[in-house]
């Protein structure tokens, strides 16, 4: 995001942060909105969740004309200073890429009443200048479990998490649920990082799943999860993707990816913004408003073959009309395995 906050002010936000691709313009000195995003610990060049916010970012300044600004975190202790910073320069609508930011926006937005904010992977809290955006990531997770069950050949595949969370235990758990569904035979073997930016953890778990037996590896880990596709191209075994595409990584390597919109979700919410129609509020999507899914799989279609892709379609079609409910947590994956 590329307007740049009068010298003293860039001056404070630069000595904590790694602002990217800036304008020299202060917030109102040019014409339309003007909006910043914090970016979560990884940054952009993750090829995953931080790049997905930015390739939103990037749209709506092409296509709406807004002025904008992105801000990286180095770490944690980061967030509180770039939100509030950010707010204090004028911007009017600043974006929080990541749950992790929850409690330091919790503690910025009620002062800044004038700003609007919105927090992907988060909720509102009933702060009325909040939007919270969440996705049914257990819904595409499903479909990546589907393809992973129909592709093993030992029978066992492997799932890589960031951080063990909720949030991250419904990818997993959506995944378990689409291998059962196609494959009850198979082993889901899962591996924790925890760690969202340390590629060569994300290689060790991968490789440990490998090493128990997994050929198809599907990773939840931010950055870390290039580890893991790295992984796959070296011992020539198959990963699965998350949130941006990331099928071009290694072609062929990569079965497909869970798209996450985060784009699509900054797109949309900047114009709303711009339009004065911005909600607050909480917001959630999934397959159904396209809020997450599949890539086309250009590089594997052949190697996954239409019969398999017909039952991946199959399954889509029934979570979209709500014929099968896809589960978020261990207890509700065990409902799922005895209905």
């Amino acid at each position: 995001m590329r307007a740049i906050l009068i010298c003293a002010m860039a001056a404070l936000v630069a000595g904590c942060n790694s602002p990217t691709g800036s304008k020299t313009e202060q917030p109102g000195g040019g014409s339309g909105l003007q909006v910043a995003i914090v970016f979560d610990k990884g940054g952009v060049g993750d090829k995953s969740f931080n790049d997905s916010a930015d390739r939103g970012r990037a749209r709506a300044e092409t296509e709406l004309g807004i002025k904008s600004k992105t801000v990286a975190s180095r770490s944690s202790a980061d967030y509180k200073t770039n939100l509030e910073e950010l707010a204090r320069a004028g911007y009017k609508l600043i974006f929080a890429i990541g749950g992790d930011m929850q409690t330091s926006l919790e503690e910025v937005a009620p002062k800044y009443p004038d700003t609007k904010f919105a927090i992907i992977d988060g909720e509102s809290k009933g702060n009325k200048n909040v939007i919270g955006v969440r996705f049914k990531e257990e819904e595409g997770s499903f479909l990546c479990g589907v393809v992973a069950g129909l592709m093993t050949k030992s029978n066992k595949v492997g799932f890589v998490g960031g951080r063990k969370i909720p949030l991250i235990e419904k990818f997993e758990y959506g995944f378990r649920a689409g291998v059962y569904a196609v494959n009850p035979k198979a082993e889901v073997v899962a591996k924790y990082t925890e760690d969202w930016d340390n590629v060569a953890k994300g290689k060790d778990a991968a490789l440990a799943c490998h090493e128990g037996g997994a050929d198809v590896v599907y990773h939840a880990a931010g950055r870390c999860g290039l580890g893991v596709i790295d992984a796959a191209a070296d011992k020539g075994f198959y990963a699965i993707g998350v949130d941006s595409d990331q099928d071009g990584v290694k072609p062929g390597v990569v079965l497909t990816s869970m798209v996450k919109g985060v784009d699509e979700q900054i797109f949309r919410l900047t114009k709303l913004a711009s339009e004065d129609k911005l909600p607050s509020g909480d917001i959630q999507v999934g397959l159904k408003e396209g809020g997450v899914g599949l890539t086309e799989m250009k590089y594997t279609k052949d190697k996954i073959g239409a019969s398999n892709l017909a039952k991946i379609e199959g399954y889509k079609k029934q979570i979209i009309s709500g014929s099968l409910s896809v589960p978020k947590t261990a207890e509700e994956f065990e409902n799922f395995k005895h209905k």
